[in-house]
């Protein structure tokens, strides 16, 4: 009779897990959300889509995007950290709702690192540097400039906050200058006065930028990634010209909740991967101007530590707080 019990206590478990299983291994057994944490028509919002579709098609159910925009990216990535860690929620997202907001905002309603759980690093994109031509024309010339007039020299960026704003104060530690920092809302104002004479330099996104430069309406001095652009070859990197260890770039990745399954986050970090290799995913990145990544979760895992590791001392001596 013990021995009967004992059978049947083992074939109870055996069906609770092989239950639990198959349940993971039918993953995805519903359409999956991708939450992008920013409005509509933006480069990470593209880029989502463009994966989304290729994850449609590789794993037989609909990946849907959703923008849940606002606080920087904290709506969206409360919205996620939050969600049940089943499979069915990712998000899509740029450096600020996965490490730079924890370093800016005072209190924040989630724990990038305790609460979102690696899937893989997309891709990498460089700032540039720009004048008006005419103006200063080499990284040089910037540093010589700023050194000999400290706060004369205009520098406008996309806003508090962003990272063209964390790579003026980037500029200023490393080559030991004073400048101005002038925050716009956002790239179109910033370019405007860029072209009217207003300001003397921008640091931006680099792609807006690309057909003004190539045409000669503005003067690049450097990409602030430590290889070329692709889409500006002859453009010198700022390590080059005189910032040895300038590096700062925008960065796009894929998360989810902490505690979604290994198996399942494999499963779509592999899908990515494939699409990265693509021509599909080769051509849409190099739309957007984006260099692709790939790798595992824990390689995202890494780089996010050191992203974190480099700007936490540079954004707290600036004082910058959102």
């Amino acid at each position: 009779m013990k021995k009967l019990l004992q059978i049947a206590a083992a074939a109870v478990l055996l069906a609770q897990f092989g239950g639990v299983a198959n349940a993971q291994d039918a993953w995805p057994s519903r359409s999956v959300t991708m939450v992008v944490p920013f409005p509509a028509g933006g480069n990470a919002d593209v880029i989502a889509r463009e994966i989304s579709q290729h994850l449609t098609e590789k794993l037989g159910k609909t990946f849907v995007v959703e923008n849940k925009s606002g606080a920087g990216g904290n709506i969206g990535g409360t919205y996620v950290a939050k969600a049940k860690p089943d499979g069915y929620t990712f998000l899509f997202s740029t450096p600020a709702p996965l490490a730079l907001n924890k370093l800016m905002y005072k209190s924040m309603p989630y724990d990038p690192e305790a609460e979102l759980q690696p899937v893989v690093l997309v891709s990498r994109s460089p700032l540039i540097i720009v004048t008006k031509p005419g103006g200063i024309k080499t990284v040089k010339e910037l540093i010589e400039f700023a050194k000999a007039n400290p706060g004369k020299l205009n520098v406008g960026h996309p806003g508090n906050g962003t990272l063209g704003h964390i790579t003026t104060v980037f500029l200023q530690k490393l080559a030991d200058v004073k400048v101005t920092d002038v925050p716009y809302r956002g790239t179109t104002p910033l370019m405007t006065d860029l072209l009217g004479g207003q300001i003397d330099v921008a640091i931006d996104f680099l792609t807006t930028y690309v057909p003004l430069v190539k045409d000669g309406k503005l003067n690049a001095l450097a990409v602030t990634t430590t290889q070329p652009s692709f889409q500006l070859p002859t453009v010198p990197t700022a390590t080059s010209v005189g910032l040895p260890g300038f590096d700062a770039s925008a960065w796009y990745a894929v998360v989810a909740p902490k505690g979604t399954p290994d198996a399942i986050v494999n499963t779509v970090n592999k899908a990515v991967n494939e699409w990265l290799v693509s021509e599909r995913g080769k051509k849409s990145l190099a739309q957007n101007g984006m260099d692709a990544i790939g790798g595992s979760p824990a390689d995202l895992n890494a780089f996010i530590a050191t992203e974190l590791k480099k700007w936490a001392p540079l954004i707290k001596d600036a004082k910058i707080e959102l």
